[in-house]
């Protein structure tokens, strides 16, 4: 069980390392916000996931009632982390949008626009 668990807290910490990493080494905001809300949306998942199975195993090798609602209260986090995270990802970005904010570095591919105006068809 203490196996299991421990790599749970690796991979989680791992997650939030990288997302870390993101916040630092990208090099926009659209960018970044991807980096930070995937990382730390699986590290804390992750993180969530060693305490639901250490309550778990505590669980059957005890019986104890207070273990039971450590996995509850572990569920309920997980699924409103999951609804509040990207909700606020999408909030940041929609913002940064309507700032007027652009992509660093973009690649916009011209050929569309090109053949539209020859009276091409578009693809």
């Amino acid at each position: 069980m203490f196996l299991i668990v421990g790599i749970l807290i690796l991979i989680g910490l791992a997650f939030n390392l990288l997302g870390t990493f993101s916040l630092y080494r990208f090099p926009d905001v659209y960018t970044r916000l991807h980096g930070a809300t995937k990382c730390t949306t699986f590290g804390t998942l992750f993180t969530m996931f060693s305490v639901v199975a250490y309550s778990l195993g505590r669980l059957v090798s005890t019986g104890e009632a207070r273990f039971a609602v450590f996995i509850i209260h572990g569920a309920v986090a997980a699924l409103v982390l999951l609804i509040t995270n990207a909700t606020g990802a999408h909030a940041i970005a929609r913002a940064a949008h309507r700032s007027g904010i652009l992509p660093a570095r973009a690649v916009v591919d011209r050929l569309e626009e090109k053949e539209e105006a020859k009276g091409g068809t578009p693809r």
